[in-house]
């Protein structure tokens, strides 16, 4: 369902009539369909639609913000009333407000090209797609068992209304298959996994492709062994790799910047990467998965370097902790239809990788590569890092036997500093980075 603009705007002159003297409304409706199979059999069949409704009221610095299930005409004074009413009795905060009319507009929404017109598949449709990944996936010799497969369809309107005059809406349609098997037998048993999720059906990996790849990783971890405590070079897969840029985003966030929660509050201005590397939010990427036109608070998208040629020159910033941080918003807000709106990313990735992949690992005597994470301890205030761990040895520049049950250690500080990148980045994520080497890590194994 695509909102009336008039509609939202009819509510926002209500709030205004009942005593706010600023407000905004979003509404997020969104269809979701997906099949789930476990040894072809069915397991779930989900289709369900949703819509949610948010109206923020301002009464001098005072915010409150109700929300509904539909968006009834009938029902705008009485949400205005609440609204209202609540916002004049919570405390003042001299930081909340709108976003400047100044930053606000729509990018080109044609370009982004995130809606894929043709007809949304059914769920027999997503059904055969995930029992083809499946099938591929246990028809490889030695996988034994199966988690399940699955193929999901969904679309999500979004429409953002204020008081200040902005109104924009725009959609954004998502496919995905996925699957998950296990090789070997009884206590030897290992599991891997693999998926894919585009805007456009035309852009998803084929579902055979997929099992084959779930079935082949799953085998290759046969018979793991745990390498010996020490210290290695670490080599993070590209399936893993964005994790370290995700621990960076969440300490540029300007909410924790403001709350001086960050190990990086301190650095901006200063190196935190190697020279070469710069870290981009581009939340105009073409048929991205996050991409958008307009931010939570209407600002108009365009991209950003948040880290350029390794040194960190951005907070990720809404308006409420730009305005703490006296600074302007870069437009990266984001909030529910229940939420007051918050710092986050949008398509975020790592660029300035030129090294290829047998080059990062040729000089490693021993080493480990890591293609999967388990857990997470990372102290935001330290940048202390602990996490557990799963892989292959590299020995001699060659990767050989597969390990487990490890924990890999460091501090973020050091290890973004010491970063090595592979030219092999790939947009499939929505954050995304190549190959990453970090040596000196600390290694609890055997």
């Amino acid at each position: 369902m695509t909102a009336d603009p008039q509609l939202l705007q009819e509510l926002l002159k209500t709030a205004r009539k009942c005593g706010a003297d600023r407000a905004d409304a979003m509404l997020v409706s969104s269809t979701a369909i997906s099949a789930l199979c476990r040894k072809g059999v069915p397991e779930g069949m989900e289709h369900s639609e949703t819509t949610g409704l948010g109206l923020r009221v301002f009464v001098g610095q005072r915010a409150a913000i109700v929300s509904a299930t539909e968006l009834t005409p009938g029902r705008f004074e009485q949400l205005a009333q609440q609204a209202v009413a609540m916002a004049r009795v919570v405390p003042e905060d001299r930081y909340a407000g709108l976003g400047d009319p100044a930053t606000q507009g729509i990018a080109d929404i044609a370009a982004l090209d995130i809606v894929d017109t043709h007809a949304a598949p059914d769920l027999p449709a997503l059904l055969t797609r995930a029992r083809m990944a499946e099938e591929a996936a246990l028809a490889v010799n030695g996988v034994t068992n199966t988690n399940g497969a699955s193929a999901s369809y969904g679309r999500m309107d979004v429409a953002l209304a204020d008081s200040q005059g902005f109104a924009g809406n725009y959609a954004r349609t998502s496919h995905s298959t996925s699957v998950s098997v296990l090789a070997g037998e009884g206590a030897q048993m290992q599991r891997d996994y693999a998926g894919h999720s585009v805007v456009h059906l035309s852009d998803l990996d084929d579902a055979e492709t997929l099992g084959r790849e779930a079935g082949e990783r799953a085998v290759q971890r046969l018979n793991p062994t745990k390498p010996r405590t020490g210290q290695f070079p670490i080599v993070y897969d590209k399936r893993v790799s964005g994790s370290l840029l995700s621990h960076l985003a969440g300490a540029i966030n300007g909410a924790a910047i403001a709350r001086g929660t960050s190990f990086l509050a301190k650095k901006r201005g200063g190196r935190i990467l190697p020279l070469g590397l710069s870290v981009i939010d581009d939340p105009l990427r073409h048929r991205g998965m996050r991409s958008r036109p307009f931010d939570a608070e209407g600002f108009r998208a365009a991209p950003l370097n948040l880290v350029e040629d390794g040194i960190l020159t951005e907070w990720v910033l809404d308006s409420r902790s730009a305005r703490q941080l006296g600074l302007t918003s870069n437009g990266r807000a984001s909030r529910g239809t229940g939420s007051s709106p918050s710092p986050s990313i949008s398509n975020l990735y790592l660029s300035g990788g030129d090294i290829p992949f047998d080059d990062l690992l040729s000089d490693i005597r021993e080493g480990i590569l890591i293609n999967e994470l388990m857990g997470s301890s990372v102290n935001g205030l330290t940048g202390d890092y602990s996490r557990g761990a799963s892989g292959f040895m590299i020995r001699d520049g060659k990767i050989a036997e597969p390990v487990a049950e490890l924990t890999i250690a460091g501090n973020l500080i050091d290890m973004f500093q010491q970063i090595r990148a592979a030219d092999d980045l790939e947009f499939r994520r929505g954050v995304d980075a190549p190959t990453i080497r970090i040596d000196g890590m600390s290694i609890a194994g055997a």
